[in-house]
């Protein structure tokens, strides 16, 4: 048997402009204004918890977030039968003890990670041979600075 189950795949994923927040409500809290805005927003609510991940400038002062993060998002759409996509991704990190925050869509996976270990991030996905689509937006390398 091999020593993977998988096929490690090699991803083209973009860092989107931020830097964003993680923030946690009560489980009963009606959903912010500000949680909702900008093109990447996830609001999560289970029994425990209502969890926000936005952008940190439209966290008001009064909201406790204690880190920023980045956001990259792996270059989908990939098919519901596609397996190991989001564990191809975040193994070089978890292998460089960076901690991640995961979200998944209907077509892509998001992988948040707190700014300080944004450059090493970075290095330990292009060793791995993950491919960063870079475009010209002043703001996305803002993000990572």
């Amino acid at each position: 048997m091999k020593d993977t189950m998988y096929a490690r795949q090699k991803l083209k994923f973009r860092l989107l402009p931020g830097p964003y927040a993680i923030v946690r409500l009560a489980p009963d809290a009606p959903v912010p204004e500000w949680a909702t805005k900008g093109d990447f927003n996830s609001v999560t609510r289970s029994a425990d918890e209502l969890s926000i991940v936005c952008l940190a400038d439209n966290i008001p002062v009064d909201v406790n977030s204690e880190s920023k993060w980045i956001c990259l998002k792996l270059e989908g759409p990939f098919p519901f039968s596609q397996t190991g996509v989001l564990l191809s991704f975040i193994e070089p990190l978890s292998n460089n003890c960076i901690p991640i925050f995961a979200i998944s869509t209907y077509d892509t996976d998001y992988v948040l990670v707190q700014k300080e270990f944004a450059g090493a991030t970075l290095q330990a996905l292009d060793k791995y041979g993950h491919q960063l689509i870079e475009d010209d937006d002043e703001s996305r390398r803002n993000s990572i600075e």
